[in-house]
């Protein structure tokens, strides 16, 4: 799925946000309670790298979901129809397989902590990986975080190599 995220879905996107941001801004500002929301974006964002597989799948449903939410909300509300896509952006097709290997523990992680949340935290999650992944739909979001894949690529090098140096474990 290549779908483009819509403005009406940018701003579905924006209210997912804030409600999850909002709370923590009004509080305590402790940062534990941005957590939940932030493995679930960074799960979100990973998905986009994926050019398959059922992370990259989900990663490219959010922009059409929130595109077709985002319509019906505001059409309903405003009674104007948005439909117009943004510049699309992409963070797929980058990975190698030790930086395929990285987000596949990252994504093994967010599962045991999704297992073990709440139900709140499990729907704090579910918009982080929701806002994650359309965000990163966008060219400007996407091109922001250009260097994730790289970075992710890195990391996996770094543990192959361990694994393959003689005498480090």
């Amino acid at each position: 799925m290549n779908a483009a995220l819509s403005l009406a879905g940018l701003a579905l996107t924006i209210v997912i946000l804030w409600a999850n941001l909002r709370p923590w801004w009004t509080g305590s500002r402790d940062p534990k309670m941005l957590a939940p929301f932030g493995k679930g974006a960074g799960l979100g964002v990973l998905g986009t790298m994926c050019t398959g597989g059922l992370l990259g799948w989900l990663a490219g449903c959010a922009p059409q979901v929130g595109s077709a939410a985002g319509s019906k909300a505001v059409g309903s509300m405003t009674g104007t129809q948005t439909s117009t896509p943004l510049a699309r952006g992409s963070l797929s097709g980058s990975l190698s397989e030790e930086g395929a290997i990285v987000v596949f523990l990252i994504a093994v992680g967010v599962v045991f902590a999704w297992r073990k949340a709440s139900k709140d935290d499990k729907k704090r999650m579910a918009g982080g990986a929701f806002c994650g992944a359309s965000l990163c739909a966008t060219a400007g979001v996407a091109g922001a975080l250009s260097f994730l894949p790289n970075l992710v690529n890195q990391a996996g090098d770094a543990g192959r190599a361990a694994f393959e140096s003689a005498g480090v474990l």
